[in-house]
């Protein structure tokens, strides 16, 4: 591998290394049931999604949510959400890679948009914090996307050029937060978009995480 070029991955964690999906659709449509919201289906969530998730209501129900509908609907996603999260295992080949990527001497960071509080003691969970030298969860309240969030992650990662960077993640957001600081990206399909949404992006799509890394490797010797 063309160490001198990518020597740095940025892992998404909800969708990506977390295979959450089922936990995601459960709790979207135990929200949508408060506000007497019909369930959504797995493919008609993936073509749908987007963020700021509200824009996402907006795309099922014709209509921003107002403020209420939003306040009612956030707190049962995430009550449901953070209590199915817990059973939920990591992706196939996703602690393999880790492990590898670590054992080749080259460095691995996590960034997402998960409240930081409920992210730690998850990724300890699951045993893979020492693989990562940052772990960055949402600390704010802010529905906006990545973009910024990436930016004082990729800030904190001193030494670490953007263009020696791929994000790996299962979302346009994320393509879009490594735009945003200079990185490059390789998105997911086993998570919370379908591949056509997802080749909007204009960067490699991948079905596995492995196919991810691999492409990563790839992107080594451009």
């Amino acid at each position: 591998m063309g160490k001198n070029h990518v020597t740095h991955l940025v892992w998404d964690w909800n969708g990506t290394l977390l295979h959450d999906i089922d936990a995601v659709i459960s709790a979207t449509n135990a929200s949508f049931q408060e506000i007497g919201l019909p369930p959504i289906t797995l493919e008609r969530y993936r073509d749908l999604y987007c963020v700021p998730v509200p824009r996402f209501y907006e795309r099922l129900m014709g209509r921003l949510p107002s403020d209420e509908e939003w306040a009612v609907m956030d707190e049962a996603f995430h009550r449901h959400y953070w209590t199915l999260a817990e059973s939920a295992a990591l992706a196939i080949g996703a602690r393999q890679l880790l492990t590898e990527w670590q054992e080749a001497g080259l460095t691995q960071s996590l960034c997402s948009l998960a409240p930081h509080e409920y992210l730690l003691p998850l990724v300890r969970t699951h045993g893979i914090e020492r693989h990562f030298v940052r772990v960055d969860g949402r600390t704010g309240q802010s529905n906006t996307g990545k973009a910024e969030q990436m930016m004082r992650h990729i800030a904190a990662l001193e030494g670490v050029p953007p263009q020696r960077m791929v994000v790996i993640g299962d979302a346009l957001d994320d393509a879009v937060a490594a735009r945003h600081v200079g990185a490059r990206a390789v998105l997911y399909t086993g998570g919370s978009h379908s591949r056509a949404s997802l080749e909007a992006a204009g960067v490699p799509v991948v079905d596995t995480l492995e196919e991810a890394v691999r492409e990563a490797e790839r992107m080594a010797d451009e």
